[in-house]
C-alpha cells in the first residue's frame, strides 16, 4: 500500500522495524536485543511465544524463527522443551557483538559497561604501546610526532582533534602487529564513541592535557623504550577516562 493509500484508508504505517531496508529477520533481532538487554525481557524468563512475536512485529513465523537464531549466536537466548526460548544470563552474552554491546552501552547509567570497556582497552593498549616502542622504524616515529604537533594546534577544533587522536592511538596499535588486539579495541570503541557518556567533556584545557599525553606516550616510543611506553599509554588511558566520567568531587577509581 503506497503513502497516499495509507493516509486515505487511515490505516496506520508499519513499525519502523518492517520500515527498515535491513532484512526482516535482523531488523526484527536487532529490536529483542534492544529489549533484552533494557530488561524488558529479564533473564530467566521466556520470550512470547511465535505468534505474539508475530503480531507484535507484524512478521512472519519464518522471521521469528531466524531472528531467534540469531540471537542464539549472540549467546542472549536458548531454547528449552516445554519453556520456549528462554533469556540468558547477561555473563552468557557476547558482548563483543556489535549489537549486543552498543545496546549494553546505551543504557549503561551506571558507567560500568564502559568502566569494563577503558580496563580492556587499557590493558590492550598497553601491552601495544611495549610492542610499537620495540618495532617502530624512523618513519613510524616521525608520523607519531606529527599527530602529536598537530593536535597541539587543534585544541579548540575537538572534532578534529579527536579523529587526530584515534589516528595516533591506531597508528600504534598497527606497529605492534597485534591484529586481533587491535579489532577488540577498534570494535570496543566503535559502540562508544559516539556516547556523551564516552566521549565526556571537550574543553580546550581537556584537550591540553589530554595531548601531554599523547607526547609522553610518542617520546618514549622515540626513545624505544617498551616499559616506558606501556607506563606512558597506561596513565594517559586512565588519566582521561577518569576526567570523561567524573563529575565535581566524584572520585573514581579503576581496578587494575
Amino acid at each position: 500500500m503506497t503513502a497516499s493509500r495509507q493516509a486515505t484508508s487511515g490505516a496506520a504505517p508499519p513499525p519502523p522495524w518492517v520500515r527498515r531496508p535491513a532484512s526482516l529477520a535482523r531488523a526484527l533481532t536487532a529490536e529483542l536485543v534492544v529489549r533484552i538487554v533494557r530488561g524488558d525481557y529479564p533473564p530467566g524468563t521466556s520470550l512470547p511465544a511465535e505468534p505474539g512475536l508475530c503480531e507484535t512485529f507484524g512478521v512472519s513465523r519464518t522471521v521469528v524463527r531466524e531472528a531467534v537464531k540469531l540471537l542464539q549466536e549472540k549467546g542472549l537466548v536458548h531454547v528449552r522443551q516445554g519453556a520456549g526460548t528462554v533469556v540468558t544470563p547477561s555473563t552468557r552474552w557476547n558482548m563483543l557483538d556489535e549489537l549486543v554491546l552498543g545496546a549494553s552501552v546505551e543504557g549503561d547509567e551506571s558507567l560500568t559497561i564502559l568502566d569494563d570497556l577503558v580496563v580492556t582497552r587499557r590493558l590492550l593498549e598497553s601491552d601495544m604501546a611495549n610492542l610499537a616502542a620495540q618495532l617502530a622504524t624512523d618513519e613510524v616515529v616521525d608520523q607519531l610526532r606529527t599527530l602529536v604537533d598537530g593536535m597541539d594546534e587543534l585544541v579548540d577544533d575537538h572534532v578534529t582533534y579527536e579523529e587526530h587522536d584515534r589516528a595516533f592511538h591506531d597508528t600504534i596499535m598497527r606497529v605492534s602487529r597485534n591484529r586481533i588486539a587491535r579489532a577488540v579495541v577498534r570494535s570496543l570503541e566503535s559502540q562508544a564513541i559516539n556516547t556523551a557518556r564516552y566521549v565526556g567533556k571537550t574543553e580546550r584545557a581537556l584537550c591540553v592535557a589530554s595531548n601531554e599525553g599523547h607526547r609522553r606516550i610518542y617520546e618514549r616510543i622515540a626513545a624505544h623504550d617498551p616499559p616506558g611506553a606501556a607506563e606512558a599509554m597506561f596513565a594517559h588511558i586512565t588519566e582521561a577516562w577518569l576526567v570523561r566520567r567524573s563529575g565535581p568531587g566524584e572520585p573514581v577509581r579503576l581496578r587494575r
